[in-house]
């Protein structure tokens, strides 16, 4: 309940929901996607292995999406949760415009889409994280526990996607706005939290030495 009363908490919140309905619209849309520029079942040859163009892809993501909560996890320890959190979502940001702009051709769409899962998944691993770090780890379970409520709060915001493909009549504006989602995240996460962690530990080491 203390922890629901700092505004560090929300702006938690607020990072977590727009990097989830990044990666959830993605997730959504990938098979639609693949559907509507015709590349689904065009056989993808990589490291030795061919399968059709949406198969590779569903299982490579699934792949990444695992490998990368423990690359991260690793890289957060040694370069700081707010500069992991800014390289990682930067780089599903631009994974996301980069597949759209490639999305026709099936090896790009394979890589690209792995590159998406690869930075999208690492937020299960660096919010958790630094959850822990603000708010300690004693109550560190039901903390995140709370935290991780956002994600719910991203599935309610995915169908925006499906509507803003009736309205536009294209992907572009499905990418863009999952795009746009994980830029603000990533400078939020260097811009605002980043420094209001630093004052928040100031204040604490204040009271400490009290």
């Amino acid at each position: 309940m203390q922890m629901l009363t700092t505004p560090i908490f929300w702006l938690l919140y607020v990072m977590f929901t727009l990097m989830a309905t990044g990666g959830l619209m993605a997730t959504a849309q990938l098979a639609s996607v693949a559907t509507d520029y015709q590349i689904g079942d065009v056989p993808v040859t990589l490291l030795g292995l061919t399968l059709a163009a949406l198969p590779f892809a569903l299982s490579i993501d699934r792949v990444l999406n695992g490998l990368t909560r423990p690359f991260f996890g690793w890289i957060s320890d040694r370069l700081g949760r707010e500069n992991t959190m800014f390289i990682a979502f930067s780089l599903e940001g631009t994974g996301i415009v980069l597949l759209l702009l490639n999305a026709h051709n099936p090896v790009a769409f394979v890589i690209l889409s792995g590159v998406v899962f690869f930075a999208w998944g690492e937020i299960y691993s660096l919010f958790p994280a630094i959850c822990s770090d603000l708010f300690g780890r004693q109550y560190a379970t039901g903390n995140y526990g709370l935290l991780y409520t956002a994600k719910g709060t991203a599935s309610l915001l995915v169908p925006i996607s499906a509507w803003i493909v009736t309205m536009s009549g294209s992907w572009a504006g499905v990418f863009i706005t999952a795009a746009s989602f994980d830029i603000i995240a990533a400078l939020l996460a260097l811009c605002a939290l980043k420094p209001m962690r630093m004052l928040a530990l100031q204040a604490q080491s204040g009271r400490n030495r009290q």
